[in-house]
């Protein structure tokens, strides 16, 4: 922990106060006896006192031998967890793929913001999509105005940006 806490707080240094600062932690890397949650949760802890304000939750993938039980939402808990007990704001993941799968995660509580990877890989338009099923807006260039189907046009709205 010591590491990445000296490390976090020569960063805050650099970036200041007025700059966020996020740090995507592994919060178990699920082999019996290794680092878990509860280390996790105590170094939230010490990063929010060194500066962090959001960390970002993954875990897994460091052990060759890890039994990791990959199922929607299974990194969830985690960012849960961390939010509730270490009082920091979290980002999940873990094969989240769905707009309302995403949508209810952060209304609930479960964590603050939503990371995508596969999900974005497989469909670049992702958010795109998400907006139409749930009924949101997005920001665009006026290029792309007119390329979307007739159930979705009103997903885009402008902004002096946009417009350019």
């Amino acid at each position: 922990m010591r590491f990445v806490i000296e490390v976090t707080r020569e960063v805050k240094k650099v970036v200041g106060e007025n700059k966020s600062l996020l740090v995507r932690i592994s919060a178990t890397d699920w082999a019996e006896g290794g680092w878990d949650i509860e280390s996790s949760i105590e170094l939230a802890k010490e990063l929010k006192l060194a500066g962090v304000d959001l960390i970002h939750v993954s875990s897994g993938g460091l052990i060759p031998h890890a039994k990791i039980p990959v199922a929607p939402n299974y990194q969830v808990e985690f960012a849960t967890r961390i939010k509730n007990e270490a009082q920091i704001p979290t980002c999940a993941v873990g094969l989240i793929t769905d707009a309302n799968q995403a949508n209810d995660i952060v209304a609930r509580g479960d964590a603050d913001l939503i990371a995508l990877a596969r999900a974005v890989l497989y469909n670049p338009r992702w958010v795109w999509s998400a907006a139409a099923e749930l009924d949101g807006r997005v920001q665009a260039s006026r290029q792309y105005w007119r390329c979307l189907p007739k159930e979705a046009a009103h997903i885009f709205e402008s902004s002096s940006n946009a417009q350019r």
